[in-house]
């Protein structure tokens, strides 16, 4: 764990305004935001959770940072047995997705990535879902609402579809995009002042 550095910024690789507010609920506000542009595809045979890990650590590599920034990423996949279910491209494959999801447990892992120099820092956080059986009415009723789009998986457990999921064993802000336990944990091994901490 490095010590703790005044002054230190923060920048998210990240354009998800999700991220952005977990982060605030623990009191950070990134200085910059650089959402790097890389290549998603999983790669053939590669299980989920290896292929957000690689991801996650892709992105930090991506995202160039100065002496005196941290750059926090991050992965979120839906993943049922070895099948990775990632951002639907369209309303079709979200309702596929839903389908496949419907009264079945699946397992939702975000990896975080925090790079300060030429150190990398790197957890992965797994939460099993139970979503309920889905009628075709709420399935397209959620489609209509649009709030699946760009989400892993087909669904945001913070939005409407809250309502499909009655039981997590896991990280609930792991499911949304960021668990904030071990994303903290990992700013302040980077010895980001996380808590004002400067000693």
């Amino acid at each position: 764990m490095l010590r703790a550095t005044p002054g230190l910024k923060l920048v998210l690789g990240s354009g998800s305004p999700r991220r952005l507010e977990l982060l605030a609920q623990i009191g950070v506000t990134p200085s910059a935001v650089r959402p790097p542009d890389i290549d998603e595809d999983p790669h053939k045979g590669e299980v989920p959770r290896d292929y957000v890990r690689r991801i996650a650590a892709e992105k930090a590599a991506a995202v160039a940072c100065a002496d005196d920034e941290v750059v926090l990423c991050a992965d979120t996949t839906v993943a049922m047995g070895r099948r990775i279910m990632g951002k639907p491209q369209d309303e079709k494959e979200a309702a596929a997705f839903l389908h496949a999801l419907s009264g079945r447990r699946h397992r939702v892992i975000t990896a975080v990535a925090v790079k300060r120099g030429d150190k990398v820092w790197l957890k992965d956080v797994v939460t099993t879902v139970a979503m309920k059986s889905l009628s075709n009415p709420e399935v397209n009723s959620y489609l209509a609402s649009g709030d699946w789009r760009g989400k892993a998986g087909g669904y945001a457990i913070q939005g409407p579809a809250g309502a499909f999921i009655p039981w997590i064993n896991g990280s609930f802000t792991g499911v949304v995009g960021l668990p904030l336990a071990e994303t903290a944990g990992l700013l302040t091994a980077a010895g980001y002042p996380l808590y004002g901490d400067t000693e």
